[in-house]
């Protein structure tokens, strides 16, 4: 058989079971795996820019209805700045401390629709959640909102400009989604140096792209006790089909991940702590079915760890977008 394209390549690959792909049931088996996949995740994620001290410089504070919504900006490295949105409801203090939750946005126009400056399918559920006792942060990611480059250096026709930056970050030796689950790490670092926070109670949540962050952040860093995954678990099998999708960017490519496991596995790192996954029944984005057959694989992980309770489906009627009120409750339930 002749392989001529990169297309017909993968289709074979896809066809090869990799190592680490989660296959036990008893708590040694799982704890075995995790030890091992993670260190293996970790390898192929690459290295970190180092950090710099968080100077936070705010931009405006402004008073709205239950909450003060801040703007700040500061440096998480030597070459990098991440403006966010932070949303303090009326209640929260230093003698009075509440849970926070890391708004993750997905694809769009960035971390303003989290925090309902623009309406988009995020539904302002940073917002919503302020509304309910929490203390939100809504950072841009790279590429993203202020962070967007211009037309000119990324996007001319046909170009995305997730992966050009992605090759030209490549070229000194970082991988762009570690890049984002470090800027994620230092707005959990200014999350828990606010006194109104309280940083034993820290979550994170996000749709779609954000559902990329919030899986990667709550999987290698354990400041997140609870995690809300909308509109992301899925099959990487699905994601490189040869039915034309190819669903995936350089934001949300992780090398040599099929080398050793799946998004399911990379999930699976989140356990035992308290997930949900949300699915909706008419995303066009992630196949439901696809990630039905995902979440069948993450609830053998949990059940494997012996906190299968912990796992939540919320299967609910919809498109790519937050089902908003499911994953507040259960954030509430946790914290």
């Amino acid at each position: 058989m002749r392989f001529l394209t990169a297309e017909q390549s993968v289709q074979h690959l896809l066809k090869t079971t990799p190592p680490l792909h989660f296959n036990g049931t008893t708590q040694p088996e799982w704890q075995t795996w995790r030890r091992k996949f993670r260190r293996n995740l970790v390898k192929h994620l690459g290295p970190k820019p180092e950090a710099v001290p968080l100077e936070v410089e705010t931009l405006e504070r402004t008073q709205l209805d239950g909450y003060t919504r801040e703007k700040i900006i500061f440096n998480p490295d030597a070459f990098s700045s991440i403006p966010a949105y932070v949303l303090i409801p009326d209640g929260a203090s230093a003698a009075n401390p509440a849970p926070a939750v890391l708004c993750a946005h997905g694809h769009g126009v960035g971390k303003d629709g989290a925090v309902g400056i623009v309406e988009d399918y995020q539904k302002q559920y940073a917002v919503e959640l302020t509304k309910r006792g929490f203390v939100t942060m809504a950072p841009d990611w790279r590429c993203f909102g202020e962070r967007k480059d211009r037309d000119e250096w990324a996007r001319r026709p046909g170009r995305d400009g997730c992966n050009i930056a992605y090759l030209a970050l490549g070229y000194f030796g970082y991988q762009l989604l570690q890049l984002h689950i470090s800027d994620g790490q230092r707005c959990l670092d200014y999350l828990q140096s606010m006194p109104e926070v309280d940083g034993k109670r820290l979550g994170c949540m996000g749709c779609s792209f954000g559902g990329t962050i919030t899986t990667y952040i709550s999987a290698l860093d354990r400041r997140v006790k609870a995690a809300v995954i909308v509109c992301y678990l899925s099959t990487l099998t699905d994601a490189l089909n040869d039915r034309g999708r190819g669903n995936t960017c350089g934001s949300q490519f992780m090398f040599g991940l099929r080398q050793h496991g799946d998004i399911a596995d990379v999930a699976g790192l989140i356990a035992p702590r308290p997930c949900m996954v949300q699915l909706g029944s008419d995303d066009k984005c992630f196949i439901v079915e696809d990630a039905l057959a995902a979440f069948g694989h993450l609830d053998g992980i949990y059940a494997a760890s012996g906190k299968r309770e912990n796992l939540v489906l919320a299967h609910f009627l919809g498109g790519h977008e937050i089902d908003v009120e499911t994953g507040l409750a259960f954030l509430e339930k946790q914290f």
